[in-house]
């Protein structure tokens, strides 16, 4: 049996990776066939091999896997932000950037690539820090609530 130790904390950060990841999976291809519903209704010539098809499900659920279970990373109380903002992004970039890529969403194409990994980039930190902001904002209200009492 472990002792409550780091091999323990870090085998209920992977096993709580596993479930979240397990949990929403599943929206991944949901969305993938949402969009590819609305695209059908504009592009008269739409279709998709059964290859294809196959790919888009299986990696979208793998991005949403990924997505949702990379928000572990931010809760591992030993490591610092850096480290765990770190680690969610790099799971993040490269989970999309694959999945972009070999659904050939975007072309394999240096200029492409950049371009996405700068929109990635700003998207990712400006998304983090409208979170940051907002929890801290919210974690001082309740903090003040409890002086109060």
């Amino acid at each position: 049996m472990l002792k409550k130790g780091w091999g323990y904390n870090m085998k209920k950060y992977a096993k709580e990776f596993m479930h979240r990841g397990l949990m929403f999976g599943g929206f991944g291809p949901i969305v993938i066939g949402i969009i590819y519903m609305i695209i059908s209704n504009f592009e008269t010539d739409f279709s998709l091999s059964a290859g294809e098809v196959l790919l888009a499900i299986v990696s979208t659920y793998l991005l949403a896997f990924l997505q949702a279970g990379a928000t572990v990373f931010n809760q591992i109380e030993h490591w610092s932000l850096p480290k765990s903002l770190f680690c969610h992004f790099v799971t993040l970039y490269l989970a999309y950037s694959l999945c972009y890529v070999l659904n050939s969403w975007i072309p394999f194409d240096g200029k492409v690539l950049l371009i996405f990994s700068l929109i990635f980039i700003v998207s990712f930190f400006a998304i983090w820090f409208i979170v940051y902001f907002c929890v801290r904002a919210t974690s001082k209200r309740f903090n003040k609530k409890i002086e109060e009492k």
